[in-house]
């Protein structure tokens, strides 16, 4: 049966437990940072690191408020990154059946050097190396749970924002959490619950904490329908 996260952000409190955990068990290096005015470490997401754990600060009804959210690869029930891949080099990209994860290989270098992380991903989530031109993201640590573990990130979540399991149980577990946070928080919602194996439960609307949490957040009115055509322009200018 195939696997889902479930995000509850009402529980993040921005421990970075997840973002450490996910660095170790992929054995990727530290990344060099420099000051730039957030508490956000590192600025964003890039080849080794998988997961960031974003800060937004914002005005909830007169008042300064943190929201906290661990970004990371959606796994998407059926992954645009992978439909753009495909024209390029089919081995590029494994959508593993037995858990959903979206698993990228060492044959994402056929993917063009001048492909926006964008144009793969509805989600801004890719990263390419520049010097082997290799792209990576979070492989939902399809080796752990193939062998019956939580993925790391889940594991080291100390807080229960961090969720994993059977698809069908994650999404009966955010329905459930949805009704009870709608009591505090009246714009709380999932977010694209459908169509991704990260179901993201917000206490506020999506794009309050990250302009790429929703597929469509940053094109109002869009469809995720019309963002996949957007993204598979590619594959009609090379076939």
């Amino acid at each position: 049966m195939s696997k889902s996260f479930f995000m509850d952000l009402t529980r993040c409190t921005a421990c970075r437990g997840c973002q450490v955990a996910c660095k170790q068990w992929n054995k990727n290096p530290a990344t060099e940072t420099t000051n730039w005015g957030s508490r956000q470490n590192p600025r964003d997401l890039n080849y080794h690191t998988f997961k960031l754990v974003r800060f937004n600060e914002v005005e909830t009804n007169g008042e300064l408020k943190w929201l906290f959210f661990p970004d990371q690869c959606r796994h998407c029930v059926e992954p645009p990154c992978k439909m753009v891949a495909d024209g390029f080099d089919e081995r590029a990209i494994i959508h593993d059946e037995e858990t959903g994860a979206v698993v990228y290989t060492k044959y994402t270098a056929a993917i063009p050097e001048d492909t926006a992380s964008t144009d793969l991903c509805p989600y801004d989530i890719p990263r390419r190396d520049a010097k082997t031109g290799m792209w990576s993201k979070c492989t939902m640590c399809f080796d752990r749970v193939q062998n019956g573990m939580k993925p790391a990130c889940v594991q080291s979540c100390p807080t229960g924002t961090m969720n994993f399991g059977d698809r069908e149980e994650m999404l009966a577990l955010a329905e459930k959490r949805l009704a009870e946070v709608k009591k505090h928080y009246p714009r709380a919602e999932l977010v694209d619950a459908d169509t991704v194996r990260v179901i993201v439960l917000t206490e506020e609307p999506a794009a309050q904490y990250h302009q790429y949490l929703s597929a469509s957040a940053d094109t109002p009115g869009m469809t995720r329908k019309q963002m996949f055509a957007k993204l598979l322009r590619p594959l009609r200018v090379f076939g």
